[in-house]
């Protein structure tokens, strides 16, 4: 298991993190309203300042079970122009559009592409497969009349997330394509990405423990609120991507923070994408932890690594 310093802005990030959450009782001791509300209290700094949008807009999308509410982050592009659909992470339970609102914005401007992230359900109270379903029906009304409405090109659209959101992301991909659909994306964005697999006993050991930004305990308690129990679904590639066939789908972009619980995961991935004769890019971030982007408005390392994603969704959603 490769040990490195952990990144001194991401140190005092990590800090920083740690005694706002001190200010309050343990996170899974708290009755789920309230820790949602305290999650999104404690982020709230995170995500203050960055670049400001030409225009941020609101669309009620059409599911098969209920509408979604979407916003669209526009940096001032020509329409119709492309759009990379982002889903926030928080372990399915956590988290919000605000949450992750900067970094939304900081794709957009960077990039210069429209962000439409998507307020999915959260879970325990709608789980698997509810968000993912809800997921699959905002990527077919893009590419279809919704693209009009948000001024969005149909045929340049990719998906990312961080976390629970690149799972989703991936399992969105396997879902379009076994549905024939898998033109639909150009890419997939996938940022520290917990894709259903066990974390190891060396992962928790190196990077796991009370005091990380994410351990094993939490981890299966975010898959058990999705799944029903953290060993549900042990061969569904829907609710657990490590376990799919991967071949046929998009190009993948990887965000790896070498200092993360999930590291290993995401590793994982990249290879057996690679073995399927997908088009991969695994790019690791010595000294990064999980959540680092989060991180962005006092680390060089994490604005690097949000740069080098919102690169890659620009090449990937050319003309």
């Amino acid at each position: 298991m490769p040990q490195t310093t952990l990144d001194p802005e991401i140190a005092t990030f990590v800090k920083t993190m740690a005694r706002a959450w001190a200010a309050y009782p343990p996170f899974m001791t708290m009755p789920l309203e309230e820790a949602r509300a305290v999650a999104e209290a404690v982020r709230a700094p995170w995500r203050a300042g960055g670049p400001t949008m030409a225009a941020v807009r609101e669309h009620m999308a059409p599911s098969s079970t209920g509408t979604v509410r979407v916003r669209i982050y526009d940096p001032g592009v020509t329409s119709p122009a492309p759009v990379l659909i982002y889903l926030h992470g928080g372990g399915f339970t956590l988290f919000s559009l605000d949450t992750h609102d900067r970094l939304m914005r900081e794709y957009a401007a960077a990039g210069g592409f429209l962000v439409a992230g998507v307020d999915y359900p959260l879970s325990p109270e709608a789980r698997y497969p509810l968000a993912l379903d809800q997921i699959v029906d905002i990527v077919d009304w893009l590419a279809g009349p919704g693209a009009a409405e948000v001024g969005a090109d149909p045929a340049r659209i990719a998906i990312g997330g961080d976390s629970a959101g690149a799972h989703l992301s991936m399992a969105a991909a396997l879902m379009l394509r076994d549905r024939g659909n898998n033109a639909a994306l150009r890419g997939l964005l996938l940022n520290y990405g917990a894709f259903g697999g066990p974390c190891s006993d060396a992962s928790e050991a190196a990077y796991g423990g009370p005091d990380a930004v994410l351990n094993r305990a939490e981890v299966d308690y975010y898959l058990a609120n999705y799944l029903g129990a953290a060993d549900a679904y042990p061969d569904d590639p829907y609710a657990r991507p490590c376990v799919a066939d991967l071949t046929g789908l998009p190009p993948a972009f990887l965000v790896i923070p070498d200092r993360d619980v999930l590291a290993e995961q995401s590793r994982d991935m990249a290879a057996l994408l690679g073995k399927a004769g997908v088009q991969v890019e695994a790019r690791e971030y010595a000294g990064a932890t999980h959540s680092f982007l989060e991180a962005m408005s006092i680390s060089a390392l994490a604005r690097q690594a949000i740069a080098d994603g919102a690169a890659w969704v620009k090449a990937r959603l050319a003309p």
